[in-house]
């Protein structure tokens, strides 16, 4: 009889497919094929270098075996499978499982587990893979900001007769034409899905990215590069776990910079559309109001359903100013909306900002008396705690 072992796994309905934890991976454990991200469990040394990395956290998934998943039983994975029945002695002292402490650590890697809203609707994922993208057609591209050095595009892409349902907070892969260096074709890049559900343009299911061009980026060059009835090669779509609740008395916290705008642009525009009244609080974080995206819009979204805090680091004639500034200056207002069981923080961005805004959340924790971990790892297993950094 076998002796139980612990397996490294993913999570197929989280995962985003960003290949970030492949490419991490070193020594090699980690692959694809069309469909799903899988942990080879003979190369998998407990390393933990992948964990950190994930922006989701479904890289941080483990099971009790007797007998570990193959890769072909993972590839066809839809989803993971519950945790077997299974009978593990517990060493203690000087016999504690290594692993077991290695798996403890891993926790605090990816921030832990993410979970979907309990009234969030279910999302459709991974319908359109690397060997069966679905292509569509280039509906606009209109530059954002007027910076230079921050190129930002709106781009609208419309998949025709193909079904493609989509859920704010959802993502997508694009999957630049051409091959490497070694002659394989590139991997999809993943953009946040920045319209709601019923389309750019309500009704039509069309579809909306935000791109920032990045210097030698191969595919934000190409995206931003795009005319009006060019084809794209999209996978997806991706992400079950940052999603919007459905209850429209809850409130969302929105803590956002960059080009991390597109998934909250999308909650904005649906909760506007169904007419949601629990209220949105906006931290949004950029260096001028040149190149913070969808600056005019943003302006005329009444204060009613969405107070904002734009915030610029340089802006000229002022002080440097940074997201987690303006949240401690409205300490108060956050702490309010922090007690309250109805509000959901999403968090996206630059991963460089996790750190400023978690001292920002420690610091007005302890002014309620309260931890900021044991308050926001409460939150996360309430899904009402979500980050998506990269």
């Amino acid at each position: 009889m076998n002796q139980p072992v612990k397996q490294h796994l993913i999570d197929p309905e989280i995962c985003i497919r960003c290949y970030t934890c492949e490419m991490t991976c070193p020594v090699g454990a980690i692959e694809h094929d069309d469909n799903n991200v899988v942990v080879n469990f003979d190369t998998c040394n407990f390393c933990m270098d992948c964990i950190p990395v994930c922006p989701t956290g479904s890289i941080d998934e483990w099971r009790v075996v007797d007998t570990p998943y193959s890769l072909e039983q993972q590839y066809e994975m839809d989803e993971l499978p519950d945790q077997e029945d299974i009978e593990v002695a517990t060493p203690s002292g000087d016999e504690a499982d290594p692993i077991a402490a290695l798996l403890a650590e891993a926790h605090k890697g990816a921030g832990g587990k993410a979970k979907a809203p309990a009234t969030a609707s279910k999302p459709a994922v991974n319908m359109y893979n690397l060997g069966k993208p679905a292509k569509m057609k280039v509906q606009g591209n209109y530059r954002l900001t007027d910076d230079p050095e921050h190129d930002v595009r709106h781009i609208i892409l419309d998949p025709g007769a193909l079904p493609f349902p989509v859920l704010e907070g959802q993502s997508v892969g694009i999957i630049p034409p051409g091959t490497d260096a070694e002659g394989k074709a590139h991997l999809p890049r993943l953009y946040s899905i920045s319209s709601p559900r019923d389309g750019e343009r309500p009704g039509y299911h069309n579809i909306s990215l935000t791109v920032k061009r990045e210097d030698k980026g191969l595919a934000s060059n190409f995206l931003c590069d795009l005319e009006t009835g060019a084809e794209v090669e999209v996978t997806g779509p991706f992400g079950a776990t940052f999603l919007m609740p459905s209850d429209p008395q809850a409130h969302l916290l929105l803590i956002c910079t960059g080009t991390g705008s597109a998934p909250m642009r999308a909650f904005t525009m649906q909760r506007q559309r169904s007419g949601a009244t629990g209220g949105m609080t906006m931290f949004f974080g950029a260096r001028a109001p040149k190149s913070l995206p969808y600056f005019g819009p943003l302006k005329k979204v009444p204060e009613s359903l969405m107070k904002q805090h734009l915030v610029f680091s340089r802006e000229a004639g002022k002080d440097k100013e940074y997201v987690q500034d303006r949240i401690l200056a409205e300490q108060d207002s956050v702490a309010e909306l922090l007690a309250d069981d109805r509000t959901y923080i999403y968090i996206c961005g630059l991963r460089g900002m996790e750190e400023g805004v978690e001292k920002a959340m420690t610091s007005i924790a302890e002014s309620m008396g309260q931890q900021w971990a044991t308050l926001r790892d409460a939150m996360r297993e309430d899904g009402r705690y979500h980050v998506e950094t990269y």
